[in-house]
């Protein structure tokens, strides 16, 4: 084998950032869902009851300059048109929202209506919901009349923001299934891979002859299969391969970590002969993440196991002009890369958001109330208004080239785009549409545009993601104990300890805090699921 170069009113404090809004109410018509066709947000609505006030205070992530300029006010007028409401709009900077959100917390009287924090569900967020802070959103977005958008929310999503079976939160939704394997697709039919893999066995001979079968033609022994850096999140995508979970799964009605599953002794045996065979850098443990595709992009290794848009911006850096790579099979074509996603049919779920909205219990005290708040976040997903509030006015921040697709003529003015800027984070992007007219796509974009859906249908979720918020002993050493873990996983692929060794990792976890963190995520468990049995 060859030798290669050896990583308890809601006084709370937040470090997350929040979005506060406040509505009147009134009956209120739908509607398209997304997608719908017009091209002025102001003509879709139909007639509509007398137009409510909707307060929101929302993280300004432009310098106060959100909203202001020449067309600012003809951009928020159209989309009060659309969401049938007179948005009043405080844009708070990020230093000083942790101070907005524990002022509005500890005012449950004057709480706002629509309160959207950044991040995920916290501690204290879960603490404020068991004190009776928010409306459960389960009795209302599920009807696919009255909120056609928010009612496809993922349920596996939804379940990551609810608190004691209750419904607390409305996601900004991000792509779930993102995670996977990409690959250089030149590098397999130089090598006689003439299949995607679909085994781990599929994928330790794409390894093998990646490094071993000199891929690029040059006569040196100079490549690897496995692209890796420090950075061990290809490690928990791997696992998901062998049966794993996500950081935590269920096994016989009981949640654990993962590390306390079978399979994760078989995923960590697999990356062990990887790294023993020399198809992944030796030195990995050294590779700063700052360096992380660099591999790939040089030529050194060919598959890249992260998340799908990493492998695509692989794919858009061999055709771009001033990194042009030409393909080692057909030097007059620019090389490519295979956007696979899932081996074994599992790859590994994001949370499927980043930030959420809730509805205040206090001031959302009558059905009415909460049908208005809903409704302008169920709109605002409208693709009409999306169009409006990420890319401003036609003709004047975008147009439409020859064939229809979408240009933006603000990218280098600032002060342009400073008209429609903050809007977007008013939005729950449910579902997640692809706005149109879009910006030109090309075969790798539309790749990973598919991939992520073919990911979503095998994603694995976090089943105890909800859970960790509001144990208080991962709070305290759950930084410290996931430690342990990565420490001894890496030791163990690096061949530096044996199973005992891994077995005292885990043994220490359990001593140190990860036998109560079990306890406590699982008391909450059994305590939501007989809430929902209810």
């Amino acid at each position: 084998m060859k030798k290669k170069i050896l990583q308890r009113i809601f006084a709370v404090s937040l470090t997350a950032a929040m979005v506060v809004g406040s509505a009147g109410c009134g009956k209120q018509t739908t509607p398209p869902a997304g997608g719908g066709s017009s091209t002025d947000p102001t003509t879709t609505v139909g007639a509509e009851a007398q137009r409510q006030t909707v307060t929101f205070m929302t993280l300004d992530f432009n310098a106060g300059a959100s909203n202001t300029g020449e067309y600012a006010e003809e951009i928020k007028s159209k989309l009060e048109d659309y969401v049938n409401a007179d948005l009043e709009i405080e844009w708070v900077l990020n230093d000083v929202a942790t101070e907005k959100t524990t002022l509005a917390l500890a005012n449950p009287a004057t709480m706002p209506m629509i309160m959207t924090y950044s991040g995920e569900m916290t501690g204290q967020i879960v603490n404020a919901a068991r004190a009776g802070a928010f409306v459960n959103l389960n009795d209302y977005i599920w009807d696919a009349e009255k909120y056609p958008n928010l009612s496809q929310l993922n349920k596996n999503v939804a379940l990551n923001l609810t608190v004691d079976g209750q419904l607390i939160g409305i996601p900004r939704t991000r792509d779930i299934g993102r995670y996977g394997l990409s690959y250089r697709q030149d590098w397999a039919e130089a090598v006689g891979i003439t299949t995607p893999p679909k085994t781990v066995d599929d994928v330790y001979d794409m390894f093998y002859k990646f490094t071993y079968n000199d891929p690029d033609g040059n006569g040196i022994d100079d490549t690897f299969g496995m692209e890796m850096t420090s950075y061990t999140g290809p490690f928990d995508i791997v696992q998901t391969w062998f049966g794993c979970g996500n950081k935590w799964a269920e096994v016989d009605g009981k949640l654990i970590p993962v590390h306390m599953q079978k399979e994760y002794i078989e995923a960590l045996d697999w990356l062990r002969k990887v790294y023993e065979d020399g198809l992944m850098p030796q030195d990995w443990v050294s590779r700063t993440t700052d360096t992380w595709a660099n591999g790939c992009k040089t030529g050194e290794s060919g598959v890249y196991i992260d998340v799908m848009d990493g492998g695509r911006r692989i794919w858009d850096y061999f055709v771009n002009e001033s990194t042009y790579t030409p393909s080692v099979v057909n030097p007059e074509e620019p090389a490519s890369m295979n956007l696979l996603g899932a081996v074994n049919g599992k790859t590994l779920a994001t949370s499927g958001y980043n930030g959420y909205f809730t509805l205040s219990a206090s001031t959302c005290d009558t059905p009415e109330k909460i049908e208005a708040a809903l409704t302008v976040l169920d709109r605002i997903n409208d693709n009409d208004v999306r169009l409006l509030c990420e890319y401003g006015l036609e003709g004047i921040n975008w147009e439409r080239d020859e064939n229809g697709n979408l240009v933006d003529l603000d990218k280098e003015d600032t002060a342009l785009a400073n008209n429609y800027m903050g809007f977007n984070q008013m939005i729950p992007m449910i579902p997640r549409i692809t706005v149109q007219p879009s910006a030109a796509t090309n075969e790798r974009t539309e790749r990973q545009a598919e991939v992520y859906l073919e990911n979503e249908a095998v994603a694995v979720f976090n089943p105890a993601l909800p859970y960790l918020a509001n144990s208080a002993t991962y709070s305290d050493v759950g930084a410290t104990l996931e430690d342990i873990i990565n420490q001894a996983r890496t030791q163990y692929i690096c061949g530096q300890i044996d199973k005992d060794g891994l077995q005292a990792a885990a043994d220490q976890w359990l001593a140190q805090g990860g036998q109560q963190i079990i306890d406590e995520v699982n008391s909450q468990k059994s305590f939501n699921n007989s809430m929902q049995g209810q």
